[in-house]
């Protein structure tokens, strides 16, 4: 089977911002999109409808994910460390490295069920552009328990209030701190910020998730090796509040780059080392 010439480019792509050390770009075509006003998104779901909406399409997600892993198009291998989630009695930010929009569906498998029995909600943190994506995604985006960013300066001011808010009362928020999406990318990337300056706002714990992959022997529909999940959970980091806040968020974001490095040589066997110009 042919590998797709598109996937090719992606990849391409990725090897040549590796090498530019520009860890946070994106490199997928994205269609294009309208800036989200503050009318646009209902954050804390204070209307009836957008609740119900939410419930039906966590229920469609769930029969949707499902038939993907019946069809072995997303295989979770393994589960490691969710002990350290059960742990956990407060709100707390999940972060996971980002290389595939099944690495979403895996964790919403594992986790909202297990949520739902504490009577608490999986919250995800997605780019701006993906609440208005077309087909079943864009379904999802818009309905499944997520908080859009917006380049709105309103808007982003609801999101923050709203992300405070929901780790306040002890649900859970899932952010991607790469900020894009590399397409089955095995290494950690240098980490944006913003997810630890709101856990140290909120004086919540964050929980670095790690997911690493194996080949397996069938090939995807692009002619690729579908990938078998091992998802790690690591030892929840807190916030030091005897640093500046400042200082507190850079601290939580180094640990957490940390984490990952650790267990992406530990798993691989490896060295960490990045292809560079």
């Amino acid at each position: 089977m042919e590998k797709s010439p598109y996937r090719l480019q992606v990849l391409e792509k990725i090897n040549d911002l590796e090498k530019a050390g520009m860890f946070n770009e994106e490199v997928e075509e994205n269609p294009p999109s309208k800036v989200l006003m503050p009318d646009d998104v209902d954050y804390l779901q204070k209307k009836l409808v957008h609740r119900i909406n939410a419930k039906i399409a966590t229920h469609i997600a769930k029969k949707y994910i499902q038939k993907l892993m019946k069809q072995k198009k997303l295989i979770i291998k393994e589960v490691i460390g969710f002990e350290k989630i059960k742990a956990l009695n407060t709100g707390y930010i999940l972060t996971c490295n980002h290389f595939n929009p099944y690495d979403n569906f895996a964790l919403h498998m594992i986790l909202v069920p297990y949520l739902r029995k504490q009577k608490k909600k999986f919250f995800k943190v997605i780019r701006e552009g993906n609440y208005s994506f077309p087909g079943i995604y864009g379904y999802f985006f818009r309905n499944c328990y997520t908080l859009p960013l917006s380049s709105n300066f309103t808007t982003m001011k609801n999101f923050t209030k709203a992300v405070e808010t929901i780790l306040t009362r002890g649900d859970v928020i899932l952010i991607y701190p790469e900020q894009s999406m590399w397409w089955n990318y095995r290494k950690p990337r240098p980490l944006k910020v913003g997810a630890f300056k709101y856990a140290e706002h909120a004086n919540v714990p964050i929980v670095p998730c790690f997911i690493t992959m194996t080949d397996t022997d069938a090939l995807d529909e692009e002619g690729f090796p579908i990938q078998a999940y091992t998802i790690n959970f690591l030892d929840p980091l807190y916030p030091d509040q005897s640093l500046s806040a400042k200082d507190c968020a850079q601290d939580l974001c180094n640990r957490n780059y940390q984490v990952w490095k650790e267990k992406y040589e530990e798993f691989y066997k490896i060295p960490l080392v990045y292809n560079k110009e």
